[in-house]
């Protein structure tokens, strides 16, 4: 059901958003740094949830937009 290209683009979707949650939740006034890497964690999540519905609407990959080459 999923390729390895997949599923790479699933990992690296997620841990960048990860990365990129955590980092504006840190960054930002108020939350701890575990609360913090739970904002991370969760936008991660999402991430993947997203990947799998894209894959069920779009094309093969991650991503809702449909590339046709050729």
């Amino acid at each position: 059901m999923f390729q390895k290209a997949f599923l790479m683009d699933v990992l690296e979707r997620a841990v960048s958003t990860a990365m990129q949650a955590w980092a504006a939740a840190f960054l930002v006034p108020g939350p701890g740094i575990m609360d913090s890497v739970k904002v991370g964690a969760i936008a991660g999540l999402v991430a993947v949830a997203k990947a799998i519905t894209a894959r069920k609407t779009g094309d093969e990959s991650a991503s809702f937009a449909r590339v046709s080459e050729g």
